[in-house]
């Protein structure tokens, strides 16, 4: 009987291109996630910003975020990619060199089966929305100048130090056993106290503008916010750098801890305020975000909802209450609360993934049953002393994360503040874009503030541009 030898279909057949090593559905999903995490910042975030803020900072707010995406793309492909993710240079930093020739890019990547370009792309769109998040803590009065220099620099010395750390299978924390399924430390821990630390060097805004800040445009805000939302999909679930079953189950957790967060958000905003804000319910969806990020292919679905009723409750309680009390936080203008939605948020998430990371998940995601087991099923499994342990190592990164962000954005500040002004002059703040940029948002009347009509004197003359601005008909 003769041997039939059946060939392989074709879409099995490994050439130079489709090397065997490589999995085209994992890649095709990877470059997809990668591409859904670009679009939260832009143009989500950009519209967000520019929605959410007062007229005459519209445009400096959306160019703020636009400027950080491209300048962290240049930096990351010259430096930053190795820095985190290279060959190690010391437990909490990589090798310094470029990730730009093909030999280097077109090799299997440090995890997943795809080539190392789809990675440098992938953990590039995370780096640049870090950057992006910080500006919130910035709008309204940080010197554009500043800003273009502050992003490479807090790039370089602060956010590679601490992916290395923690993302990179050579870090100091990757090694100990930190649970950061994708990103609660290493972007909104971080994010969030370097933005609010910036706050305090540049200074505040107006006290007009601390006092009445209207956003220009809820609906925009609202259409950023959307896709900040969807955005996450690929956020969290491009994180098992493979489209597997831990990939679908980050991404309903995702969902369903952020919806949960948004209306816990909403009835606290209802009992107190007697009103439903959408604003208050972007900032819900935003923590709830957050913190379901270091957990999310490491929970099960019930954890994801606990975690939605606390990340929709704790942040509401430090930013509606604690903040307003506190003379000390009131003194740094945090423009968009990054504090709260960010590091509170961030870090919360972080302590419950000490508490309800299952082993099982943990055993997909990393591969070792016995490092990653979170307190409850400590008890659980009667390993409390291993639960123990990991909520121990995920407070330790807390404090790693806050202080190294101090210091280091500290640092870039005061040496910025010789190079040029941190923050604009009173002068071009009362402006805003204008003075700034050159170029203003919209060309209509005010700054979002409702048009009163009875401070007009219907025997006087008023402007064209105040008539059609409140709809007034010319009298004659």
């Amino acid at each position: 009987m003769s041997n039939i030898i059946v060939p392989l279909p074709a879409n099995l057949v490994t050439d130079v291109g489709d090397p065997g090593w490589m999995s085209k559905g994992d890649n095709a999903w990877q470059m997809t996630a990668a591409t859904l995490v670009g679009l939260q910042s832009v143009p989500g975030l950009i519209i967000l910003y520019g929605g959410a803020v007062k007229k005459k900072w519209a445009i400096n707010s959306a160019f703020m975020a636009l400027y950080a995406f491209a300048c962290v793309l240049v930096c990351w492909v010259g430096w930053g990619y190795r820095l985190s993710f290279g060959e190690k240079l010391a437990p909490f930093w990589g090798k310094l060199n470029v990730a730009l020739d093909q030999e280097y890019l077109l090799a299997p990547g440090f995890a997943g089966k795809f080539p190392t370009a789809t990675m440098v792309f992938f953990q590039f769109v995370f780096a640049a929305i870090t950057l992006v998040l910080i500006a919130g803590a910035l709008l309204g009065r940080m010197n554009f100048y500043a800003w273009m220099l502050f992003v490479p620099l807090w790039l370089t010395f602060s956010y590679t130090f601490v992916a290395f750390s923690i993302w990179s299978p050579g870090g100091f924390f990757a090694k100990m056993g930190l649970i950061d399924y994708s990103g609660g430390y290493v972007i909104h821990l971080s994010s969030g106290v370097a933005g609010f630390t910036a706050a305090y060097w540049v200074g505040p805004r107006l006290s007009k503008d601390r006092e009445s800040f209207p956003p220009n445009n809820i609906l925009l805000m609202l259409a950023g916010a959307g896709l900040l939302w969807m955005g996450w999909t690929g956020f969290n679930g491009g994180d098992p750098y493979a489209a597997n079953i831990d990939a679908s189950l980050a991404v309903l957790n995702t969902h369903v801890c952020t919806a949960t967060s948004l209306l816990t958000w909403l009835i606290f905003d209802i009992i107190f305020f007697r009103k439903p804000s959408v604003i208050g319910a972007v900032q819900g969806m935003i923590t709830g975000l957050v913190c379901i990020t270091p957990a999310a292919g490491v929970v099960q679905g019930w954890a994801a909802i606990i975690m939605g009723v606390l990340s929709g409750s704790i942040p509401w309680f430090t930013m509606m209450v604690v903040h307003k009390k506190s003379a000390i936080l009131q003194k740094v203008d945090d423009t968009m609360a990054v504090l709260h939605t960010h590091a509170i948020a961030g870090s919360l998430g972080g302590i419950l993934s000490g508490i309800f990371a299952e082993p099982h998940l943990n055993n997909i995601f990393y591969g070792n049953y016995n490092k990653y087991i979170g307190l409850f099923y400590g008890f659980n499994t009667k390993q409390v002393k291993l639960g123990f342990r990991q909520l121990g190592v995920q407070l330790l990164g807390i404090i790693f994360v806050t202080l190294l962000n101090i210091i280091v954005t500290s640092l870039i500040c005061v040496l910025l503040q010789y190079i040029v002004p941190l923050r604009m002059s009173e002068e071009d703040m009362a402006i805003g874009d204008e003075a700034a940029h050159g170029e203003e948002a919209y060309a209509i009347w005010g700054q979002g503030e409702k048009m009163d009509s009875s401070k007009y004197d219907i025997e006087a003359p008023v402007s064209a541009k105040h008539r059609h601005a409140a709809g007034q008909v010319e009298m004659t």
